[in-house]
């Protein structure tokens, strides 16, 4: 598929009923490998890329050249619609949010999250004026760019524990849905009573994040909350690097090698990468 044909039949998913759920990749080989498993489409993780590059999952840890190179990797390595993880846009002002989305469309993504967390303890959200003209400098460079992109706008209320996230939550992801936002995004929630609530206040598809501790709700059960869109964040990352330090306090300490039974044969894998045309 072309990137206009993937960017069409992403934007579809999210106007269709019911929920889907989309994976994060942080390289081209677990990239290649979720998408062999049926989903319709696969999103980067900011997270994962990070701790790949041996890097923190902070604000400004890894710059926009090399996130965007990885998002370039990965939508090279799948047959699948791509959305990019692209954090607070890699600048404060419209315009630079607005570059960042015309440099991921660039490199093959066809959707991209832009976030409205500062990093800064003492003003976690941006203004919501700014972050709303954020998001429509970013509609702008897409719609410029000619390809249905599905933006999406982030906000980190609750990650944030704002006064009253709710309702902030809700504020915020109207005003980002006005300035040209596709899709809203709020993480953070996991009681299925505030999802709910924010599917009814939320003008537009909701997306929501599972594999954070706590949050135990199917796919099932979200999609019958009302939730369109599920995300699994960096969290099947994170899980991979748990097992890396599993392993290596296994043989450590104890001088055995049991987390082996649990690897895919290398001719299996050989045979599975080998399938895939090269990048």
């Amino acid at each position: 598929m072309d990137q206009r044909h993937k960017a069409r039949l992403f934007k579809e998913l999210h106007r269709r009923s019911g929920a889907f759920l989309m994976p994060n990749a942080w390289d081209a080989g677990s990239a290649r490998l979720l998408s062999s498993l049926g989903f319709p489409a696969i999103a980067t993780t900011s997270a994962g890329i990070a701790f790949s590059l041996g890097l923190p999952d902070y604000a400004g840890a890894v710059s926009r050249e090399a996130m965007l190179e990885r998002v370039g990797q990965i939508a090279a390595a799948v047959d699948l619609p791509v959305s990019a993880d692209l954090e607070a846009g890699y600048g404060v002002e419209p315009e630079q949010v607005g570059e960042t989305i015309r440099q991921a469309i660039a490199v093959g993504a066809v959707g991209g999250n832009i976030e409205d967390f500062t990093g800064e303890p003492s003003a976690p959200l941006f203004d919501l004026a700014l972050a709303a003209e954020r998001i429509r400098a970013a509609r702008e460079a897409a719609d410029a760019a000619g390809l249905p992109f599905t933006l999406t706008a982030r906000t980190d209320c609750y990650l944030a524990r704002v006064d009253n996230p709710f309702a902030a939550a809700v504020e915020r992801a109207n005003r980002y849905r006005e300035a040209g936002a596709d899709c809203l995004f709020v993480p953070g929630v996991s009681d299925p009573d505030v999802i709910a609530a924010l599917v009814k206040e939320i003008d537009g598809p909701l997306t929501v994040v599972m594999g954070l501790s706590g949050s135990a709700l199917s796919v099932s059960q979200l999609a019958a909350l009302g939730v369109r869109r599920i995300t699994i964040g960096g969290s099947l990352a994170r899980a991979t690097y748990g097992l890396i330090r599993q392993a290596a306090v296994e043989m450590k300490e104890q001088g055995s090698f049991s987390f082996a039974d649990r690897q895919i044969p290398d001719g299996e894998l050989c045979r599975f990468f080998a399938a895939f045309p090269p990048i």
